[in-house]
């Protein structure tokens, strides 16, 4: 999946175009995006997009929607979502910061 990733950035980024992926799996949007679209709503009856918005602050206003918390694994940096209800995710909920790009 990080392999497909890398080469579908490098492409974007040579060819000096903006791309519009939608991507299901956490890992690779992380990875991909350097902006994201955050939609706010019920599912399947009334959905509003905003504008895009910086990854980190993107990420943080849509795990606070679904009130989960993610850290960076040290070893190798894959997101993990904290338990809930743990010291960790206590404290990120607390800071506000529901998502970290670096540890």
């Amino acid at each position: 999946r990080l392999l497909c990733a890398r080469v579908i950035k490098r492409f974007i980024m040579h060819s000096k175009k903006c791309g519009f992926i939608v991507e299901h799996d956490f890992i690779m949007a992380t990875y991909l995006a350097d902006k994201v679209v955050v939609y706010e709503g019920t599912p399947g009856v009334d959905c509003t997009a905003g504008p895009p918005e910086a990854l980190l602050s993107g990420m943080n206003k849509f795990l606070n929607q679904l009130d989960i918390t993610f850290r960076r694994d040290p070893e190798n940096y894959r997101p993990r979502i904290n338990k809930a209800d743990s010291q960790k995710d206590s404290e990120q909920k607390r800071a506000g910061t529901f998502f970290y790009m670096d540890e």
